[in-house]
């Protein structure tokens, strides 16, 4: 984190052999300060749910991770579980032990990404975590033979030892007796890997996915953290801190979103709130999506179209952003070229502003950020089954204030992104409202003593009606706090850490409810809550 950000290896590097938790009445008892060991990386995160149904599994890959060589192998699908699939889901297991940072990584198959990762930093003991996901959405790439590559980038020498010792496998859930195939999949999956894109001509509906991380531990990892090139801060960018994901077809703007700000788990210069719970996403980066089926009848003609993704608010030339983008496709069985138009294209003139204050008196450095777009995009397609029209009317919003001292000694940040979505489709509406914030301060005071302090929420309401009738809903809170202090500048048997961390997830709708709280002490699970 700015100043402070070269801090974060020396914190999770040199651990020096303290004694185990020991077992208390309650359960375990925590150590007065960070060990050489903790427990593995745990979220509260739901697990998949599966049918019960006759499964297979599939090793996709295996491999560890020493440099930036890729792993590249071969898929092919489970002969006996057929190809009548409820879900399909991914597994990814890992571990690693001595010193290392936190790594990006993907995996994809038949050039689709269907897992954005990162990777916990390790004890010298060495820790095991994993990574479920569903993606039964990829069935189409996943019912043939396809190329296999993953990669996690490392690096591995004499004072960063850890290797990253990865299996991933696919469990395949077979439609049995009462229990149907996965409905609602796409018929195509179509990796981008180009500037161009050509489409079946009968597409009736039609999305992308991008997986859109800032990192690469340039400034673009702690984006939001970025101030005009007025202000006296270490990573500075020209239009402040807002930053907004677009797709664009054949240059026009096609799609706006609010990225998420991913926090990894050596972010905010103490890798100590991080060792045992993962900040929200960090283990599972979730794409972007966009709703492009206003533009699939002009994308029907046969031709190849441009399609674009791109972030605003980078500075020119600067790189940090990746955005890997899957087009996902649904075809029209009963026609062989879907026709139609685009009937309505609306935006909003996008509204930036970033205001600087000089610091004065006992007042900190300030900087205040407003920012906004709306989107509105709509289009009419001639399918078998009649006219349909589909508008997505999506709003993105931003707020944050940015504090920080002389020497950047308090760094302190509270923010939240507003990216709100409605898709009429038919008679069908589906409103989605999600909410992102960050609410956090970094300080080194006596004696050298760095504490972070941080809150993190991810948080979406959605809703689907028919008819004005509810058909379904669903209500995702899921909540990180932690709290962690550290010596810095000395060896690590003399930085004597402590930290505290909560995550609680709930997640409520019509289709039932979870919700999982888990609390650590210096590393130690001290409470695994259900409530549901």
């Amino acid at each position: 984190m700015s100043m402070l950000s070269g801090l974060v290896l020396a914190a999770g590097a040199l651990l020096t052999a303290h004694p185990a938790a020991a077992e208390g009445p309650n359960g375990p008892t925590p150590p007065a300060e960070f060990a050489s060991d903790w427990h593995d990386p745990v979220t509260a995160a739901p697990p998949v749910e599966t049918p019960g149904t006759r499964s297979c599994e599939v090793t996709l890959a295996a491999a560890q991770f020493r440099d930036f060589t890729p792993y590249q192998g071969r898929y092919t699908p489970p002969k006996e579980c057929g190809t009548r699939w409820n879900k399909v889901v991914l597994r990814l297991e890992g571990s690693v032990k001595g010193r290392q940072y936190d790594r990006l990584g993907y995996l994809t198959v038949g050039g689709v990404e269907i897992l954005r990762t990162s990777t916990p930093q390790p004890s010298p003991d060495g820790i095991s975590w994993s990574v479920e996901k569903d993606v039964t959405r990829y069935r189409d790439t996943l019912s043939r033979p396809q190329p296999v590559e993953m990669l996690i980038g490392n690096v591995v020498n004499e004072t960063y030892t850890g290797v990253l010792d990865v299996r991933v496998t696919l469990t395949f859930h077979t439609a049995e007796g009462r229990v149907k195939p996965a409905a609602g999949t796409p018929d195509r999956v179509i990796p981008l890997t180009g500037p161009t894109l050509t489409t079946p001509r009968n597409t009736e509906r039609l999305l992308a996915e991008v997986y859109a991380t800032g990192s690469g531990g340039g400034c673009e990892e702690y984006w939001y953290l970025s101030v005009p090139d007025t202000a006296p801060y270490s990573c500075r960018a020209t239009d402040g801190p807002h930053r907004e994901v677009r797709i664009a077809v054949d240059g026009r703007l096609a799609g706006i979103a609010a990225p998420f700000p991913t926090v990894w788990t050596g972010g905010w210069s103490n890798p100590f709130l991080w060792y045992v719970t993962p900040g929200p996403r960090a283990f599972d980066v979730q794409p972007v999506v966009y709703d492009l089926t206003p533009f699939a009848a002009l994308l029907n003609d046969g031709r190849a179209h441009r399609v674009e993704v791109s972030v605003a608010g980078v500075p020119a030339g600067l790189s940090g952003w990746s955005v890997p983008t899957n087009v996902l496709l649904w075809q029209d069985e009963g026609s062989r070229v879907v026709t139609g138009g685009l009937d309505r294209h609306e935006e909003s003139v996008p509204r930036n502003s970033s205001v600087y204050t000089a610091a004065s008196g006992t007042a900190p450095h300030t900087v205040d950020t407003g920012a906004g777009h709306r989107l509105t995009v709509a289009g009419h397609l001639n399918t078998s089954h009649g006219r349909i029209t589909t508008t997505v009317d999506r709003t993105v919003g931003h707020t944050s204030v940015h504090r920080w001292g002389e020497g950047e000694n308090p760094d302190a940040f509270t923010g939240r992104w507003t990216d709100d979505e409605t898709v009429t489709s038919g008679r069908t509406v589906t409103r989605v409202q999600r909410a992102y914030t960050m609410d956090g301060e970094t300080t080194i005071g006596t004696g050298d003593r760095l504490r972070t302090v941080l809150t993190l929420g991810d948080r979406a309401d959605t809703l689907v009606l028919r008819d004005g009738r509810r058909l379904s809903w669903s209500r995702l809170d899921d909540t990180y706090t932690g709290d962690a202090t550290y010596t810095t500048g000395v060896p690590r048997d003399q930085r004597h850490a402590v930290g505290t961390t909560t995550e609680r997830y709930r997640l409520y709708g019509s289709e039932g409810c979870w919700d999982r709280s888990l609390t650590t002490v210096q590393g130690t699970l001290t409470e695994d809550r259900r409530r549901c």
